[in-house]
């Protein structure tokens, strides 16, 4: 009998231990007066948002107030940081702008740009999503690009691609209107794709962690989190209205909606619910 109870007990300690399965919770959301925010990123001083239909991008705090603009811009879309530098691809006028303390610079292009969408940069090392091209640009030093894509349905091919994103040897492409993801090696060699399985329809925006890929599935109103494999693990569908852009700092998750001028801020968060894990 004393060995019975105690295995029970073993067994209730170790199913106590069991870590619990989390989920992304929605936990705030961020009324931004007067912003369409197309992208969204981080720098050391806060939130910067890119606000196309106003030719801007802005800054916000934590409530959601502006507390700094840069304006006079040419419809801004996906913007990134690259340590203290902003960086700004320029729809409207074909540009692509480092801005840091208001000394701006253009990144050269040895051939004509036409409609940036989407850029990533980590030291000199950058890539470029060129919209009306349907190619993607990448450079290690910043100085010597390589181009590979051609409009297109095929593997490596490309119909608007919007957003792009470095991590470690690969490069992540959000193929806008072909509705996947496609992922490829630095010399543009194609890798595999994601997301054709849930009939997205224009996967804008992309940001992929350490663990996890999103995808904002603008027309569906949802962002999809995947695996880097991509097994679809949740689908976030709650308040979300035409989502453009995400990103995570220090653990959250923040999702910036287009149509309702909102920012979306989620927990990663032990599932309450596990059952219903993926729809939200």
């Amino acid at each position: 009998m004393k060995k019975i109870i105690l295995a029970a007990v073993t067994m209730l300690l170790l199913f106590s231990c069991k870590e619990q399965p989390k989920s992304w919770q929605l936990s705030q959301m961020l009324e931004i007066e007067g912003v369409n925010p197309i992208g969204i990123t981080h720098r050391s001083d806060g939130i910067w948002l890119s606000d196309g239909d106003h030719h801007r991008i802005v800054r916000i705090d934590a409530n959601g107030d502006i507390t700094e603009t840069i304006d006079s811009l040419d419809r801004p879309m996906h913007i990134a940081t690259n340590g203290d530098e902003l960086l700004i691809p320029q729809y409207g006028n074909d540009e692509v702008l480092r801005w840091k303390e208001n000394v701006v610079k253009v990144i050269g292009i040895s051939d004509s740009l036409d409609a940036p969408a989407g850029i990533w940069r980590e030291g000199e090392e950058t890539v470029i999503a060129d919209f009306y091209n349907h190619r993607i640009l990448y450079s290690k030093d910043g100085v010597d690009w390589n181009s590979f894509g051609t409009e297109g349905k095929e593997n490596g091919q490309f119909n608007y691609p919007t957003d792009v994103q470095l991590l470690g040897d690969e490069i992540w492409v959000a193929d806008a209107y072909n509705n996947r993801i496609q992922v490829f090696d630095k010399s543009g060699n194609f890798l595999r794709k994601i997301g054709e399985a849930e009939k997205m329809n224009a996967s804008t925006g992309i940001y992929v962690s350490k663990e996890q890929l999103f995808v904002t599935d603008f027309e569906n109103n949802r962002v999809l989190v995947y695996d880097h494999e991509g097994v679809l693990q949740q689908e976030l569908s709650e308040n979300i209205e035409k989502p453009t852009d995400m990103i995570l700092v220090d653990g959250k998750l923040y999702i910036a909606n287009y149509k309702n001028n909102r920012v979306n801020i989620y927990d990663w968060k032990e599932d309450l619910n596990p059952k219903k894990s993926n729809k939200e």
